[in-house]
């Protein structure tokens, strides 16, 4: 049974590093956990979810730095598991943004940022993605370094490594490429019961 709630919170996603910028802009319920908002952004960004992830954000109750994503005992540092705290508890007006980090061998840095928190509005369906540019990184492509590399050669078809990439990309890959209709949001919690049984 899905939760009731009156308000959602807008946020910004902005993939750090990239030039010119890779973002979307989502609502999602104040029910969230930080693992929905997890699934909400693999989807949206387009990532594949094959990675560990965390979150890193000030607490509002003592502004320290608090981590929030899958509990790991290979990691010298506490971090509390995503599917516990909700984002109404860390998310304030004076307490907009956190740090989102994905596949810690790629390394790809989100920016979250709290724009608004909003009314619900009746028959939307949330979450919602309701903009964005340009097209998210294939997934392993090594990173910063890794994906101007993959752009420097899928640009140049007399490139050497050309039909390899394109080979590895599974086809035509356009980095400009970005349709707010052609987001879907998976249920986040058939995501965890398939990621953790």
């Amino acid at each position: 049974m899905k939760k009731k709630f009156n308000q959602v919170y807008q946020f910004k996603i902005t993939l750090c590093g990239i030039r010119p910028p890779i973002w979307r802009r989502i609502q999602v319920p104040e029910t969230y956990t930080f693992w929905d908002l997890h699934v909400a952004i693999q989807d949206v960004m387009g990532w594949a979810d094959y990675h560990l992830h965390e979150f890193e954000m000030a607490s509002p109750k003592n502004r320290e730095k608090v981590r929030i994503g899958i509990p790991e005992g290979d990691f010298d540092r506490e971090v509390l598991p995503g599917w516990e705290p909700k984002i109404a508890d860390y998310f304030t007006q004076e307490n907009k943004s956190a740090d989102y980090v994905y596949d810690f061998g790629d390394d790809w840095e989100h920016k979250i940022e709290l724009e608004k928190i909003l009314p619900r509005e009746k028959n939307v369906e949330y979450p919602i993605c309701i903009k964005g540019k340009r097209a998210c990184p294939p997934e392993d492509c090594g990173g910063i370094g890794g994906y101007y590399n993959l752009l420097e050669i899928i640009r140049d078809p007399n490139h050497e490594g050309y039909e390899e990439m394109i080979e590895w990309l599974g086809g035509e890959f356009d980095p400009e490429h970005f349709d707010v209709k052609g987001v879907s949001f998976d249920d986040p919690d058939k995501r965890r019961k398939i990621a953790f049984g």
